[in-house]
């Protein structure tokens, strides 16, 4: 992992909001996620596009909207108290 960015479906395993990194995979890669950085919004469609502290990102998963800031990259996939920490809500 770089300093810079995480890929997206790992970041989205590590912060748990998927069980496994191939769920989080076919999610993205489905075009499902809409990430905002600097004022810009876009739609991530591949996988594998890096996800830099600071970004937000909008999603539905399992019926719920889900609005969330990137606060860290994260090393592994913890326990859910250290996952929190990967992210706050917005709104």
């Amino acid at each position: 992992m770089s300093e810079t960015g995480c890929r997206a479906d790992v970041w989205l395993w590590r912060a748990r909001f998927f069980k496994t990194r191939s769920l989080a995979a076919k999610f993205l890669d489905e075009g499902k996620v809409r990430l905002t950085r600097a004022g810009a919004e876009t739609r991530i469609d591949k996988c594998a596009r890096a996800l830099k502290v600071g970004d937000q990102l909008v999603f539905a998963v399992g019926g719920k909207l889900i609005a969330v800031a990137v606060e860290g990259l994260g090393d592994r996939r913890g326990p859910p108290a250290e996952a929190r920490g990967l992210y706050s809500t917005l709104g």
